[in-house]
């Protein structure tokens, strides 16, 4: 078989026939669900994938708009309004990291304290 895509098709796609023509859903869950149960995992669908694909980016701290380029979403809304519940999530790790980071103004003083030195009061 030679690979030849439509002139009408996207360019960059992922998954293909054979040929390089557009691969539908259905066919591809099916694929999925063979070389899940193949691996002996639990079967996933590929709008699954997608959906862990954007939660791991983000709990990585990939930006919105790469993420919304990505999963080719429309507009970043559609990201944020799908995913806002794991930025959440993220955007509290961050301010965690972020203060253990600074450390907070009783930690520092304590420290200095336990080693003799004396710092401006607070």
């Amino acid at each position: 078989m030679r690979w030849e895509p439509s002139r009408d098709q996207p360019a960059g796609l992922v998954f293909t026939t054979p040929t390089g023509r557009v691969t539908d859903l259905r066919s591809l869950n099916r694929m999925l669900t063979v070389l899940c149960r193949a691996a002996n995992v639990r079967r996933v669908r590929v709008h699954d994938l997608r959906h862990t694909c954007a939660s791991l980016l983000l709990a990585q701290g990939v930006d919105a708009r790469t993420i919304m380029e990505t999963l080719g979403h429309s507009t970043i809304t559609m990201t944020l309004d799908t995913y806002g519940h794991v930025m959440d999530t993220t955007l509290k790790a961050a301010a965690d990291r972020m203060d253990a980071a600074l450390g907070s103004g009783e930690d520092e003083r304590e420290n200095r304290g336990a080693e003799g030195l004396e710092g401006p009061s607070a």
